[in-house]
């Protein structure tokens, strides 16, 4: 920051003197300290003080920091932790249901099972089934023994499949009788989330239940106008990188409330939910869109390392990002408006980047 230095004139100086004008010298004059027969000792002896007195503050505030750390360290110790996420996630006051959606990749999904069960925050995990065949009796088995043994807390998560007749994207977003929590996490079965960053997360959306909070930003903008009609694209990670601006996340890994599994099913319109089962895709897109249709808010993204272990899935398809692009437009005119608010705010976990 610049430092704005005001000059002015002082007063002429005493007949015959040729000593240079001191503001600081005639304050110290006016208050009757500043005497030219002080003597060399006396400035030594304060020079002396006041680099003691700053000494005596720095070893005091160092004294204090450690005291603090120390305190940190016993309560850790002892078990308890003011800033613990645990705290938050008592049975008594909620945690969140994990959603995964999943499809012919058993092997990916008792890893995301395995994972999700091991998180504090985790409530239970629905796995949205939507194959011809059931899942086998073996595979039910061996995930129902693994959530009860990846579980680090006495209360163990539910765990249960939601089975569907047909292969329709729409069924990850039915609604769920009997839900303990208002929160859900939807999550692919080939991402991984570690619960640090998950429960952050969670908090996140704890402070805006109504919005989509998640980690995979996306965005849109516009494109082109002709005739009266305006157009617009949709922008995978690297024009939002690119733009520094987001407007979606997708429900690939994201926080929302369970009110809008009824709303996607029930109050969407038909031809989206067509749109979306004819297509095999973009019931993310839909998703976003309807959440910033009812709310007239952004998304929140929350900064945080995510883990991708699958090899494939639709977005490797080729001409993936096309019809992408078509759905948005498809979409918007369907809606007959725009209801997606763009934002440029990240949320970022304090207690691990306070500086940055």
């Amino acid at each position: 920051m610049a430092t704005m230095i005001g000059i002015r004139d002082g007063p002429s100086a005493p007949s015959g003197a040729n000593a240079p004008y001191s503001p600081a010298k005639e304050k110290a004059a006016n208050r009757g300290v500043y005497c030219s027969r002080t003597t060399p000792l006396l400035r030594r002896v304060r020079v002396f003080v006041g680099a003691a007195a700053k000494v005596r503050i720095l070893l005091g505030a160092c004294v204090v920091i450690a005291v603090m750390l120390i305190i940190a360290r016993a309560g850790s110790l002892m078990g308890w932790n003011p800033h613990s996420p645990s705290s938050v996630f008592s049975p008594s006051r909620g945690g969140y249901t994990v959603l995964i959606n999943t499809w012919k990749r058993n092997s990916l999904l008792k890893q995301a099972v395995a994972h999700y069960a091991s998180c504090s925050g985790t409530d239970a995990i629905h796995v949205v089934w939507s194959e011809n065949d059931p899942p086998s009796d073996s595979l039910k088995a061996y995930l129902r023994k693994i959530v009860l043994s990846k579980s680090q807390s006495a209360h163990k998560p539910n765990f249960r499949f939601d089975l569907n007749e047909e292969d329709n994207l729409n069924n990850r977003f039915k609604p769920i009788e009997d839900l303990r929590t208002d929160a859900i996490f939807s999550v692919d079965d080939d991402v991984v989330v570690p619960c640090p960053t998950l429960d952050f997360a969670f908090t996140v959306w704890q402070s805006a239940s109504d919005t989509m909070v998640g980690f995979v930003p996306r965005m849109h903008w516009l494109d082109d106008e002709k005739d009266g009609v305006t157009y617009y694209s949709y922008g995978g990670w690297w024009s939002v990188w690119w733009m520094g601006t987001y407007s979606m996340v997708l429900s690939k890994a994201a926080f929302f409330h369970r009110k809008y599994l009824d709303l996607y099913t029930y109050k969407m319109p038909s031809s989206i939910h067509d749109y979306v089962t004819r297509e095999r895709n973009c019931e993310d897109i839909a998703m976003s869109l309807l959440v910033a249709n009812a709310t007239g808010a952004p998304p929140i993204w929350v900064k945080g390392k995510i883990y991708e272990i699958g090899e494939s899935g639709i977005s490797s398809l080729k001409g993936h990002s096309k019809r992408r692009n078509k759905c948005l437009k498809d979409f918007i005119s369907l809606y007959g408006s725009v209801p997606l608010i763009s934002t440029n705010v990240k949320a970022v976990d304090a207690r691990h980047e306070w500086f940055w």
